[in-house]
């Protein structure tokens, strides 16, 4: 697919260093919903069109509840961009999963609760949501991570939890028996939206810590503690920009038209069309424009 536009999408650490490591044009971008976290960067990776966004802002000035995820959204979706990679930092509930690796998540439970969940307030959608990341993307960062010395988990399924307070042990645990392997803070809305856009959207666990089911090592400070969790962010941090640098430059190879995000909303709209504001269809044309655009 020649029009694919890859929005790389950096939290924690992540965002910081990809807007430190590349150079390009930033764009300010308005949308109907605000503006975007920060202004989005426009270069290319391995001769690839790319748009990098900082999810937190420039100054971490977000906190996960406060992100401006549908302007963040929208604005990818308005200049272009057909497929994102995102990655997160999160806490870990498996013992099977170990700081430093990273996880390509396949499942979420969603107990956020902020607003701004959904582009389409002034009509009604209805998009499918069973497999909440792009099974062709995580195929092809499964199989780019076994290129990699860093261990790759293939699946994980990500409990996103409102914020900025960490859970407490008695959820933690209540996590695991969910079925939990990660835990974070902001996947939701940001994926929901993403298939509202019909954007293909891959999401990439960076675990930094155990959650508190599980204790600290007795004896080890505060100090410490916090001093790991930034180290292991830190080498996490640079292992998804190793998966993201060797993903990025195969993804419109791997691309296909028929993938079933690009088509998300094809029976997904239940409003009669005759009832829909024309104001709506204008406010929402970049996504809803093939659709409910003049015949």
């Amino acid at each position: 697919m020649s029009s694919v536009m890859v929005g790389l999408i950096g939290g924690s650490g992540l965002g910081d260093a990809l807007t430190r490591e590349v150079r390009g044009e930033k764009i300010e971008v308005e949308t109907p919903f605000g503006k975007p976290s920060a202004p989005i960067i426009l270069t290319e990776v391995g001769g690839q069109k790319v748009a990098v966004l900082a999810r937190h802002g420039v100054a971490h000035q977000f906190n996960p509840s406060r992100i401006p995820y549908r302007a963040n959204l929208f604005a990818l979706k308005k200049l272009g961009v057909t497929h994102i990679l995102a990655s997160g930092a999160t806490g870990i509930l498996r013992e099977a999963i170990a700081p430093r690796d990273l996880v390509i998540c396949d499942q979420v439970i969603d107990k956020t609760v902020r607003p701004g969940r959904t582009f389409f307030e002034e009509f009604v959608v209805h998009i499918e949501f069973a497999h909440p990341f792009c099974g062709g993307l995580r195929r092809l960062l499964i199989d780019c991570g076994k290129e990699m010395a860093a261990t790759v988990h293939p699946e994980g399924t990500y409990i996103c939890m409102e914020g900025p307070q960490f859970s407490t042990r008695a959820e933690s645990l209540m996590h695991r028996e969910w079925g939990g392997d990660l835990i974070g803070m902001t996947c939701m809305p940001e994926a929901k939206l993403a298939r509202e856009a019909e954007i293909c959207y891959a999401l990439i666990g960076i675990p930094t810590d155990y959650d508190c089911w599980r204790g600290h090592e007795p004896g080890i400070s505060a100090n410490a503690v916090l001093e790991s969790i930034i180290a292991n962010l830190s080498a996490g941090t640079a292992n998804a920009i190793d998966l993201m640098k060797r993903a990025v430059p195969k993804i419109a190879a791997a691309a296909t038209a028929d993938c079933p995000c690009r088509h998300a909303l094809e029976k997904a709209i239940w409003t009669n069309r005759a009832a829909i504001d024309p104001k709506a269809v204008q406010k929402l044309e970049p996504l809803v424009g093939k659709y409910l655009g003049a015949k």
